[in-house]
């Protein structure tokens, strides 16, 4: 099944980091990427460019409406992503742990479902709820 692991940090602490840290952190995310590749867990993925680049598009009563800016202003910012493939949600949660931002923010790992023609629902195929855990990385 495929997982998005969404990456989210504070940009104004990153931007804090030293061009040093940020080449280790970088360094950090290739490896990871190729171990998730060698797995058979990786499908894409990418880091963003800062918020400060975003810019929001919405439709209402058929006018498009463009703002520059994120959608929405948070604490944590979406920094990039990691499209996995795991045999269930337990097993995406191990692969994301691994990711290295998660040290400095959060990974959020949501499924992915299949968009088909008909008989498509709002929610899809929900994954079973995990139980909150604060164990050790695998």
């Amino acid at each position: 099944m495929k997982y998005l692991a969404l990456v989210y940090y504070d940009e104004k602490l990153m931007e804090q980091k030293s061009q040093q840290e940020w080449d280790s952190l970088n360094r950090e995310c290739i490896a990871c990427v190729e171990g998730l590749s060698k797995d058979g867990h990786y499908i894409t993925g990418s880091p963003l460019l800062p918020t400060s680049t975003a810019t929001t598009v919405r439709v209402r009563d058929n006018r498009v409406t463009v703002t520059d800016g994120p959608f929405a202003e948070t604490k944590e910012q979406l920094a990039g992503f990691y499209m996995l493939e795991a045999k269930d949600l337990n097993a995406a949660i191990v692969l994301a742990s691994k990711i290295p931002p998660a040290r400095y923010g959060s990974v959020e790992v949501r499924p992915a479902r299949e968009l088909v023609e008909t008989g498509n629902q709002a929610g899809g195929n929900a994954a079973e709820p995990v139980e909150e855990s604060t164990g050790e990385i695998p």
